[in-house]
Parts: structure tokens; sequence; C-alpha cells
């Protein structure tokens, strides 16, 4: 299968590295970008992530594939005018970090059919076009939310084009994909902030944390640098389980404190002990 014109709407990281998978996997001839922010447009054609650019109007007219690579919020405010362009024979797709809140806003649309609600599970710290990377989503998780409000054809193609570029696919409903998201991504990103913020707070010596920061600091923290326009939507969006985790995890600390309060290092080995069980899960 090989698409003659897909859109890309936005051509940072995820879009910019989709690009590269699609062409890297002869998957498309001709990638359209579409974006609000010129410099990323100008970036994107200099790195030949994209063929052309064009507005959204006319990106929908020349496409038959979508898909929409924005921040959460965004992609929520420009799916209905970008669904009252297309035709039944466009496919559109998103590759946002939240589910429920678009598949809500698309519920009754007469085109719900020719959109399919995926979650490419990959991403790093960094963004823009230049933070694109060849091969990012081989061996990754992609997301399929609501399969059966799909057209089956539209689901198909996006089936293949994830397993050609070397995901593999999970099946799941959009309320259970943006629960299960706040626990495996979301916090891990709050905490990273928090830390980070602990830190500087802390460690008024800039150059103590350069010189003494080690590969497990780094490693922690290094979310930390993601971009604040993408994050603080998801955590909107996704608030009531964010909270969930965000209390859960917060009484987990209280136990790590209260262990050394009461120098109870008998409690505080078996609680280590009970979070190196995540070994079994990863490797």
């Amino acid at each position: 299968m090989i698409i003659e014109n897909v859109a890309i709407i936005g051509v940072g990281l995820i879009g910019g590295s989709f690009a590269l998978a699609l062409k890297e996997n002869y998957l498309a001839k001709n990638i359209i970008g579409v974006d609000t922010n010129d410099k990323n447009i100008e970036k994107a054609l200099e790195l030949g992530l994209i063929n052309e650019s064009l507005s959204l109007e006319d990106a929908v007219k020349k496409s038959s594939l979508i898909f929409l690579a924005i921040p959460v919020d965004a992609t929520v405010t420009i799916i209905k005018k970008l669904m009252g362009l297309i035709t039944p024979e466009h496919i559109v797709a998103d590759a946002g970090s939240t589910k429920l809140a678009m598949c809500k806003v698309l519920e009754d649309h007469p085109l719900r059919k020719r959109f399919v609600a995926t979650h490419p599970m990959w991403g790093t710290e960094h963004s823009g076009p230049e933070a694109a990377v060849s091969g990012a989503f081989k061996g990754k998780a992609c997301v399929i939310c609501d399969k059966e409000n799909s057209d089956p054809d539209a689901v198909e193609t996006m089936e293949f084009i994830y397993k050609k570029i070397g995901m593999h696919l999970v099946y799941m409903n959009a309320q259970a994909h943006d629960l299960h998201a706040a626990y495996v991504s979301h916090i891990s990103h709050i905490t990273s902030f928090a830390l980070a913020n602990t830190v500087l707070e802390k460690e008024r010596e800039d150059d103590a944390i350069f010189e003494l920061a080690s590969g497990g600091f780094e490693s922690t923290v290094r979310l930390a640098k993601s971009n604040a326009a993408m994050w603080v939507p998801i955590f909107k969006q996704n608030k009531e389980n964010v909270l969930d985790v965000l209390n859960e995890h917060i009484m987990q600390l209280k136990k790590f404190k209260s262990c050394l309060e009461k120098d109870n290092f008998e409690y505080l080995q078996e609680l280590i002990e009970d979070a190196n069980k995540i070994q079994r899960i990863i490797k």
C-alpha cells in the first residue's frame, strides 16, 4: 500500500518522526506539512521531512490521509473544522496522548467513522521538527481506541501503517486508555517536573548539580525538559485520572518518608523489594 498524498498537521517531534517513518517504509509518495509555525515548516522542508506545505483547506483537498500531531487542546479545537472539510473517502487519525475528550467531541459527527483515534506510545523530551527521529516507532505500542466507532477500511489502513513502521497494536476504549496513560506516562512527567523543581529549589549551586548529577538522576529528570505547551493540556484533559494517580503516588512517598522518620529500615527494605517486582514487566 502506497498512499499518494498524506497531510501531517503539526510537523514537530511526533509529526516529523511519523513523516520519516512513512518515507523510510515507502508508505507515502508525497507528504504535505501543515503548521501554524512558519519556522517549523521551513525546518521540516529543509530536513526533507515533508515535500510541500499547504493551508489546511488545500492539504485536505489534495490528501487522502490526514494525521494530527499537535497538542491535545489544539486538536480538539481544530478537529470539527477539519471534519467539515473531509469527504467519506478521507481518513483522519490523531496521535494525541488523551483520547476521551477527542472522541466525545466527534461522537455525533456525521463523518465520525472516518476518524481513527490512535496513540503511538513514543516520544522524547525534545520538540520541533529538528527533534524528529528515524525509526522512532519500532518496537513501540500503538493504542487504537473505540475501533468499533470507525469504518473498517479506515482502521485497516492505520493498522497497516503502524505495523509497517514497526509498532504492535493495543485496543481499548478511550476512557480506559486515558486511565492507563495516566499511570504509565502522565505521572512520570509530573514526577520528573516536581523532582527538577525540588532540586532547583534546594540546590542553589548550579555547578554542584552539573558535577554531581549521576546517570540515575539524569534519567529520572530527563522528562522535566518536556514542552509545557504540550503537557499542560494533557494534564487538563486527563485531570481526574492524573489526580487519582497523584494521590496514590503521594501515599507511596509518605510511606518512604515515614520509614526514615521512624528508623523503620526493615519496612523500607520491603518497600524497595516490592518495587523491584517491576522487573517482571520492564527488563
